[in-house]
Parts: C-alpha cells; sequence; structure tokens
C-alpha cells in the first residue's frame, strides 16, 4: 500500500464525522479511498504535507484551505463521506431494523455472519427495509 493511499485511508476516517445519516447509494471503504486518492490527492499533498492522521487534522486542514481546495475535491469529499456515513448507520441498525426477520426466519442461528447469510436466502428480506439495509451496509 502506498503513502498515498494510506494518508487517504486515514483521511477517511478522519472524514466520518461529517454528516449525519443520509438516503444515498454506499460506497465501499476502499473505493472511497481511492476516489478521495483520485480527486484530493493533489489537494491534501498540497495543503496538507506533513500533518499526522486522526482527530480530524486532515479534514480541517482542507476547511481551512476550502477556498483553494479543487471544487472535485470538494463535490467528492462530500459525497464520499454521505455515502460512508449511511454505510456505517445500516450497518449499525441493522440489528434493530432485521429483528423481525430474524425471529422469524432465522431463529436459533447464531453468529452475525450465519444471521446475515440466513436473511440473504430469505426471498422476502430482500424487500423492504431490512433488505435494504443489508444493501445499504454493503453486505451483499
Amino acid at each position: 500500500m502506498s503513502t498515498r493511499t494510506r494518508l487517504l485511508g486515514g483521511a477517511l476516517v478522519a472524514f466520518l464525522a461529517l454528516t449525519g445519516p443520509a438516503r444515498a447509494d454506499t460506497i465501499s471503504f476502499a473505493d472511497a479511498v481511492s476516489t478521495l486518492a483520485n480527486d484530493c490527492g493533489s489537494d491534501i499533498k498540497k495543503f496538507c504535507k506533513g500533518l499526522n492522521l486522526g482527530s480530524g487534522r486532515i479534514q480541517n486542514c482542507l476547511e481551512a484551505h476550502a477556498a483553494k481546495v479543487s471544487p472535485t475535491c470538494t463535490s467528492t469529499l462530500a459525497s464520499v463521506t454521505t455515502s460512508i456515513e449511511q454505510r456505517l448507520a445500516a450497518q449499525s441498525s441493522f440489528t434493530a431494523i432485521c429483528k423481525h426477520y430474524v425471529a422469524q426466519f432465522c431463529s436459533g442461528v447464531v453468529g452475525e455472519g450465519n444471521i446475515l447469510s440466513c436473511l440473504n436466502k430469505a426471498t422476502r428480506v430482500n424487500e423492504g427495509q431490512c433488505g435494504q439495509a443489508i444493501t445499504d451496509a454493503g453486505w451483499r
């Protein structure tokens, strides 16, 4: 993994607290890092070089230089952040949203991975909020 990819991967983690959950298509973490590397790498290198990751340092740096950061980076960052937030929200709410289906179709199944496998096989689960939560969480 290159230094640039590690930097942007850490930057992505720092950006995750930017927005609340919103309805949007989700993006995988790997795709998010690649997208940010392509669209924001030069801005991070130019304005935030030498900053340590964590505690929102990269995010704060880009915000401090917002007038100079490329429009492409600004747009991509907002889009990726919203998507990742929605994915994380779906992952954390999965248990509550799918509780009824777990009881109905997967009673006695142990382990989250096994429960997900069971739910994915239950055709009726693919419709509605539970199916959407599984998709948004990136688990199928």
